[in-house]
């Protein structure tokens, strides 16, 4: 089939997703669900092809890791989907009430986008967290997965979609494109899709932008950040920064830089080091990092370089200044972490960095979803629009204004003998 006519069906089918129950569409996350558990075997085996034949063209070992589906993944999608099931609704809410004059309100109220294309990598997770999330808030959405992960998604999709539709979803709300060239005719059809999401790096986010009439929601590299003030808490320091960086290194919320305050760094740098060697970590130092431990000499690519890998970069700073400075001119405005017992520069990094994500004595593998209890994502924004950070439901929404009036006329409002508007707040949902 085309894809102008998958999109086609998508869009016919969101004009039905918007006027669906929360009770409908809960219960389909519940079929979803039970649908994977059921065929786990199925989807397993599927995903045991895609691993052997990126094996043999030589994948690269976090890249397999991000492939494997098995049954502690679909067990975590799973309780992912029973999270989504329990949040509240995001369409339909009543953003703000106005009177305008008696017996004309106004009220905007939140609905879904429409229909949502999204390309992401070779995590076969994520298709079932971008589905889902898309089907709680009543948008259609067109997947696109990596070349490398076609068999798993396949299934997954094929699982989700007869599923769902069993469940009462429309025909044709979730449609998955199988090559390169599917993509680039999706980004001719903006008159069919309304958003389109691109996973990957920040020269593909822009090749999307710069081919496309189609908004986008960008999510570019994770160029991440731990910065370790000269007030850290060096036990707390370490642990976070390793966390941060070797949690799971081939996500974008990992840690690819580590700044550390030149008071401090002759008592952590050490420590530090020694938990990343333990961990296999390769670190790219500054020169003044290098003599305090030993380390590569990093590169100015370096601090522009977002890993997905056991290396790290280490640069010795002079101040908190300094560190701002560093993470906005190399940073990629994803995650960026400050350690310190000083609320003052807590609160300065946190206004300062220009990032989606900012924390204070925690770590950067915090910056998901799910952890935010948003039901997953469908992506990481680090744009400036109407979402940023993790996209969750309340990132799948947009809204429309909607004023309910008793024959009221604009005329009624000019003229010598107008009427005034009253303009005035009301606390009251939407009726209808």
């Amino acid at each position: 089939m085309e894809i102008s006519d998958l999109a086609k069906q998508a869009k016919a089918a969101s004009l039905h997703l918007a006027a669906l129950k929360t009770d409908v569409k809960n219960n389909a996350l519940i079929f979803v669900a039970k649908a994977l558990i059921k065929n786990t075997r199925d989807i397993i085996a599927a995903n045991k092809k895609d691993l052997t034949e990126a094996e043999n063209s030589g994948l690269a070992a976090p890249l397999l890791k991000r492939l494997k589906f098995d049954e502690g993944k679909i067990k975590a999608v799973v309780e992912g989907i029973e999270s989504l099931i329990k949040l509240e609704d995001p369409v339909g809410k009543t953003l703000s009430a106005r009177e305008l004059d008696k017996d004309l309100h106004l009220y905007q109220v939140s609905c879904p986008i429409g229909v949502v294309g999204v390309i992401f990598e070779s995590r076969p997770d994520a298709l079932v967290q971008i589905s889902t999330l898309c089907l709680k808030s009543d948008n259609a959405v067109l997947l696109k997965g990596g070349s490398e992960a076609e068999n798993t998604n396949k299934i997954l999709a094929e699982i989700i979609s007869q599923a769902s539709v069993s469940a009462g979803l429309p025909t044709g709300w979730i449609q998955l494109l199988q090559t390169r060239q599917d993509v680039k005719e999706m980004l001719a059809l903006d008159d069919c899709i309304d958003l389109v999401v691109p996973r990957g790096s920040n020269e593909f986010v822009r090749y999307i932008m710069n081919n496309t009439n189609i908004p986008v929601l960008g999510h570019a590299d994770g160029i991440c950040h731990v910065y370790v003030d000269a007030d850290a808490d060096i036990d707390m320091a370490v642990r976070i920064a390793v966390d941060s960086k070797c949690q799971y290194v081939a996500v974008c919320n990992a840690a690819e830089t580590l700044l550390v305050h030149e008071k401090i760094a002759q008592d952590f740098l050490p420590k530090v080091g020694k938990e990343f060697e333990q961990n296999e970590v390769e670190i790219r130092g500054c020169d003044k990092t290098r003599s305090i431990i030993d380390a590569k000499p990093a590169s100015e690519e370096d601090w522009r370089t977002e890993y997905l890998d056991t290396i790290l970069s280490v640069k010795v700073v002079e101040d908190i200044d300094a560190a701002i400075d560093h993470i906005n001119t190399y940073g990629s405005g994803h995650t960026d972490a400050i350690v310190t017992q000083n609320e003052t520069a807590a609160a300065k990094f946190l206004d300062l960095v220009d990032s989606a994500d900012v924390f204070w004595n925690c770590s950067t593998r915090f910056s998901d979803g799910f952890r935010y209890g948003l039901g997953a994502e469908v992506g990481i924004s680090t744009n400036k629009i109407h979402a940023r950070g993790p996209v969750g439901l309340e990132g799948l929404v947009i809204y429309k204004w909607k004023l309910l009036g008793n024959g009221q006329t604009a005329a009624d409002f000019s003229g010598p003998n107008a009427r005034k508007f009253t303009h005035k707040d009301i606390d009251k949902d939407c009726p209808i």
